[in-house]
């Protein structure tokens, strides 16, 4: 069939065959000047970053960093069993231990040395003698006592906080200074502390929010990298040894067929001959996509853009695409090869074939992500961008190196005439058969998996206990159920309301009430999801009053500075009370726990409201799910609408809508009725799996089309299409499929769940592509009343 655009593709294609060296010389010239800048490609660790701007927890976290300086505690807990003597008194050998090791840990930069607290200073602060020394020795004697009779009294005030009610359990807390504000980067700030940690006697665990935050952004950072890499290498092998067996069975019936009375060739002889063609056919489609992402990181560092976690999967996606339209590439040149035409001649066939189908593939991807724009969330919204772009790129690499790397040498087992090398695979023409035959058992069979994923999509639970995204024996995880198991809840929040009044005593009574209620109702509980409660008032009432140093308030300014400032503003007449909660509580446990202290503060205080990153971190995953709803609504509408206008068929439009909604069901549906739930990186599963399986679809209607067109029947068109099509779908996404399976090497938990859902994806794009599509396109053939698949005069 010769169309005045396959004329247009094949002039095209004949200038890339003889530009191919000059073309290929000047892509590895780009792709080396790319790879140092593309090398420096930032990571934004921003937590925030994960919200959108106007989102309402987001802006109340803001507000009180802005109001009390933020709340970035790390703790570094230990267990001494002699922490206190026989007395009842914390020891003068720990007490000694406790502040030699605070000190050295105030000298970490990026450590707010005067905010840090541990049980010897809480007990004896070393500002007490400073002022007693305003006093006469007599006087200095008695206080000295009294502060050392009351230690047991002040043990409970600092219980789950500095140690625990085993009375061995001990900690100190660090303030971390905002990173803008840091000498040096939060990363190795956290790892200089753990090294301290770990030499200590006994080792120290590390636990705390900051912590958390900072290992999941950098797990997500060297798995991204590391597994795209360990990605490849298994890609290459499976590529390999499909095109290799291929090779094989080619070689031997061919040889058969050259001595019907008796093979003479070694198998040994073909197996060598089929590996060394096999090698380069399966790193191909490697050097595309490394070119890819080389250039795309490259221009992503001159836009000055920055990975975030949810862009951490780019160079994933990048994979999938570039591997895809590669191996339809060569599978078509080969089909060509193999009946016995030339190289040039194969070339300029299959790319004037596979030219539409490829650009139409790789343009509705890039609408797909680019509809991502649309997000209020600026991670989300840039990688839309950066997908849009990498996509984009691909088409470019493509054409860069497929033309010199598909010619090169005699790498295609030569131009031998194989009638069998485009003989019917038995199992693609049984799928061909089925569809023939069961096309309403097809399609009720897919519905019914469809319901239930819609029921299962209904069964899904949000994960928000960050712990869950590592591995039980990570250190993390560790440090964590260290200190919420001996000293209490780990995750720091708050209360804030107006002061408008200032600290009067009334004020200050109502502050009192409202403290004695939150730790009755969710800490004097059986099991408390809120394990200490502090408020301005618990360090204005340990203070015992005296003239002669001062009023309490004022003791207390001199004894510990940071206390009141960090629990009320008196710029704006604001204050808070601190609270710390497990982390490792069930997501809807979280939730309702922020929710009811919010109206019991409400109850005292109207417009008291819950934040801080135990509320913020609460509520990511949520922000995100409902953000993505929006995105891959959009998504799906510019899918359908590019679909629609490269066949130009609404009919067709939704047609292959139907077969790329499929895996997504299926994979959100499987989530929900195994229990899994989402987490950070799992939430955009929907709108990256859109993308995965509608090149494909195009890839296949295209092929159906062109068939109907040379005048078979539907039938034959549809057996043509498995054949032709279905093989490199089939070669592509087994490769794929494996490829992904190393994720699952990930110390980060939801790249691991990531690894796994992406390839159920990739499977039910598979068949849902060469099964309901079939039929779905069969049913619209006999409705279309143009020529859409009409033979061509």
């Amino acid at each position: 069939m010769n169309t005045p655009t396959n004329h247009r593709l094949r002039r095209l294609a004949t200038r890339l065959i003889r530009a191919r060296f000059a073309i290929l010389v000047a892509a590895a010239v780009a792709t080396f000047l790319a790879w140092a800048p593309s090398e420096d490609l930032q990571f934004d660790q921003s937590i925030e970053s994960l919200y959108a701007r106007e989102n309402p927890y987001l802006r109340d976290f803001t507000e009180s960093k802005r109001l009390f300086g933020g709340d970035e505690f790390v703790f570094v807990a230990w267990d001494d069993a002699n922490l206190f003597d026989d007395e009842g008194y914390l020891s003068e050998e720990s007490a000694e231990q406790i502040r030699k090791f605070s000190a050295q840990l105030n000298e970490v930069p990026g450590v707010r040395t005067e905010s840090t607290q541990n049980l010897a200073d809480a007990f004896d602060p070393p500002a007490l003698h400073e002022l007693l020394g305003e006093l006469n020795v007599l006087l200095r004697r008695l206080f000295a006592a009294v502060i050392q009779k009351r230690q047991p009294k002040m043990k409970p005030l600092l219980e789950g906080l500095l140690v625990g009610k085993d009375d061995r359990t001990t900690a100190i807390i660090l303030r971390l200074e905002a990173e803008q504000d840091s000498p040096i980067s939060r990363g190795d700030t956290i790892r200089k502390i753990r090294e301290l940690a770990d030499g200590h006697a006994p080792p120290a665990v590390v636990a705390g929010e900051p912590v958390q935050v900072h290992d999941m952004f950098r797990l997500v950072e060297e798995d991204g990298r590391d597994l795209f890499w360990w990605s490849l290498v298994v890609l290459v092998g499976v590529m390999f040894a499909c095109f290799c067996v291929s090779f094989v069975m080619l070689d031997l019936r061919d040889r058969s067929n050259e001595h019907p009375a008796g093979n003479t060739v070694s198998a040994s002889h073909v197996g060598l001959r089929a590996a060394g063609r096999s090698f380069w056919w399966a790193v191909l489609p490697v050097f595309v996509v490394v070119t890819t992402v080389a250039w795309t990181r490259a221009l992503l560092v001159i836009a000055d853009v920055k990975l975030s976690m949810v862009s951490a999967i780019l160079n994933a996606i990048v994979t999938i695409v570039g591997v895809a339209t590669v191996i339809h590439a060569c599978v078509r040149f080969l089909k060509y090869r193999y009946r016995g035409q030339d190289r040039r001649n194969s070339w300029q066939q299959a790319f004037s074939e596979l030219a539409r189908p490829i650009f139409w593939a790789c343009a509705t991807t890039a609408v797909g992500f680019g509809a991502l724009i649309s997000s209020r969330i600026t991670p989300v919204r840039s990688f839309g961008m950066m997908m849009a772009l990498a996509v984009a790129l691909v088409l470019v690499s493509c054409a860069a190196l497929l033309p010199g790397g598909m010619l090169i040498g005699r790498l295609d087992g030569g131009g031998r005439q194989a009638e069998t090398a485009h003989r019917r695979i038995r199992f693609l023409a049984w799928i061909a058969e089925l569809v023939e035959r069961f096309p309403w058992a097809i399609v009720c069979g897919f519905t019914v998996v469809f319901v239930a994923g819609l029921v299962g999509l209904m069964r899904l639970e949000v994960e928000t206990d960050l712990s869950k995204n590592f591995r039980k024996k990570s250190p993390i995880v560790q440090g964590l159920e260290f200190v919420e198991s001996r000293l209490g809840g780990a995750g720091t929040w708050e209360v804030n309301f107006d002061a408008k009044e200032g600290l009067t005593p009334e004020y200050l009574d109502q502050v009192r009430d409202l403290t004695e209620t939150l730790r009755k109702r969710f800490v004097e509980v059986d099991e408390p999801g809120v394990t200490k409660v502090i408020a301005l008032t618990d360090g204005l009432d340990s203070i015992p009053a005296t003239a002669l140093l001062g009023t309490p308030r004022e003791i207390l300014a001199r004894l510990q500075p940071e206390y009141e400032p960090s629990l009320y503003n008196r710029t704006e007449r604001r204050m808070r009370i601190m609270l710390r909660a497990r982390e490792q509580q069930p997501a809807d446990v979280k939730l309702n726990l922020i929710a009811e202290v919010e109206e019991a503060a409400k109850e005292t205080f109207p417009e008291a409201k819950a934040t801080g990153l135990f509320v913020l971190l609460a509520h990511l995953i949520e922000s995100l799910l409902d953000d993505q709803l929006v995105s891959f609504g959009w998504a799906a509408l510019g899918i359908g609408l590019m679909m629609t206008f490269a066949f130009r068929s609404w009919r067709i439009g939704v047609v292959s809508l139907l077969p790329n909604m499929f895996p997504i069901v299926l994979v959100i549906g499987t989530m929900g009725w195994i229990g899994l739930p989402v987490n950070i990186a799992t939430a955009m599963i929907a709108s990256v799996s859109m993308g995965l399986t509608v090149d494909s679809s195009i890839h296949y209607i295209t092929g159906y089309r062109d068939a109907r067109r040379r005048g078979t029947d539907v039938s034959a068109a549809i057996a043509q299409s498995h054949e032709g099509v279905g093989l490199a779908l089939v070669f592509a996404n087994v490769a794929l499929i494996v490829g992904f399976s190393v994720l699952r090497l990930s110390e980060f938990i939801p790249l691991f769940y990531f690894g796994i859902l992406v390839s159920v994806a990739i499977l039910g794009g598979l068949v849902g592509n060469l099964m309901l599509l079939p039929v779905l396109l069969s049913w619209a053939d006999r409705t279309l009343t143009d020529d859409h698949f009409r033979p061509s005069p």
